[in-house]
């Protein structure tokens, strides 16, 4: 094939595309779109929310648990070892699982979902 009738097939080609692609587009409005991403984002929220409220947050206060029980017994240990006792790294893990078991109550009225 030379190099002519090559060109000139690439060029039907290219105008075949044109062609179909204004005979089959079709008008899209901004509406439409941000419509459609909404109700697929309401639809999300719902899935994610459940998902969160079901295994995240179980799975963050079980963690946090473990963690407050072996600085607990650390600091016991280093009490028995030394004679004094540290509450700031109790009191913060206490307080976070604190918050971290009430999050699902009002995380989701300050995100809105």
């Amino acid at each position: 094939m030379t190099k002519k009738k090559r060109m000139m097939l690439y060029f039907g080609v290219a105008v075949l595309a044109v062609i179909l692609i204004f005979l089959f587009a079709n008008e899209v409005y901004a509406a439409d779109v941000s419509g459609a991403i909404e109700e697929t984002w309401k639809a999300a929220a719902l899935e994610i929310k459940e998902v969160t409220n079901q295994v995240i947050f179980p799975v963050v206060d079980m963690i946090l648990v473990i963690v407050l029980f072996v600085k607990l017994a650390v600091s016991y240990f280093d009490y028995k070892k030394h004679g004094e006792f540290d509450f700031m790294p109790l009191a913060i893990l206490f307080f976070g699982l604190m918050f971290a078991l009430t999050a699902p109550l009002y995380i989701w009225d300050i995100l809105g979902i």
